[in-house]
């Protein structure tokens, strides 16, 4: 009964999402061609994985495309798995699954940066970092809290007096709900941020919604790379 009823709310959670219509369609999985058994082994596994990835030093980083990849995989491969320990085959969410731990797969780490000039004594930090977002969220995810103290660490040895919070969105939905959940992000992460010991004075919050793309999509796309929030010094 509770799984029966879990799965009932992740389904009537989805008919409440904004921007659902214009979201776009991941390709059949050959997945849906197993049977049960193998196919709840097979998004176990690529759950594991990609719950791994999130966690891995090595991917966690802003550069790194791998991690929203694995991120958008794991919560998709966690949707897939609720509904079939109810005993339902969500064909939506068992796509998208598939694809993002194909696309997470075939992600390379990025290109090694040229060494840039060296730093003052002291400071050998980026000045910027970015905290990405679930889609339609403006809740965090966990790796946020390192970044945040990773960047209030940097900001005393650097000696950075003030900080700009600026939060983006994709173009999955409306522009005015866009601004809205870019400045909902940004105010969280600030409220992390004064959490941490930063002034509000010391900080300049503002939501851009979509007109700062990180990378340029179609309308309606949903594109982890531009669910996030910039943390700079200023």
């Amino acid at each position: 009964m509770k799984a029966q009823l879990g799965a009932a709310m992740i389904v009537a959670a989805a008919a409440l999402v904004p921007g659902q219509a214009s979201a776009q369609v991941s390709p059949r999985s050959p997945l849906l061609d197993l049977d049960r058994a193998e196919l709840r082994s097979q998004i176990d596994s690529r759950y594991q994985s990609a719950v791994q990835a999130t966690q891995a030093s090595e991917i966690k980083r802003s550069a790194d495309s791998r991690f929203v990849w694995a991120a958008e995989a794991k919560v998709q491969c966690g949707i897939a798995l609720g509904y079939l320990k109810s005993g339902t085959r969500d064909e939506a969410s068992i796509n998208k699954c598939d694809g993002f731990s194909t696309r997470m797969a075939q992600a390379s780490a990025p290109a090694p940066v040229a060494a840039a000039p060296a730093p003052a004594p002291g400071c050998g930090v980026d000045p910027s970092v970015s905290v990405f977002f679930d889609w339609n969220a403006d809740a965090p995810l966990a790796e946020a809290q390192a970044t945040v103290q990773q960047m209030v660490a940097s900001r005393a040895s650097c000696g950075w007096t003030r900080l700009a919070v600026t939060g983006h969105a994709d173009r999955s939905g409306s522009d005015d709900y866009n601004v809205g959940i870019s400045t909902r992000r940004a105010n969280n992460i600030a409220a992390m941020l004064e959490n941490a010991g930063v002034a509000v004075s010391d900080m300049t919050v503002s939501g851009k919604g979509e007109s700062e793309l990180k990378i340029e999509t179609a309308d309606g796309v949903r594109e982890p790379m531009n669910r996030r929030v910039e943390i700079s010094a200023q």
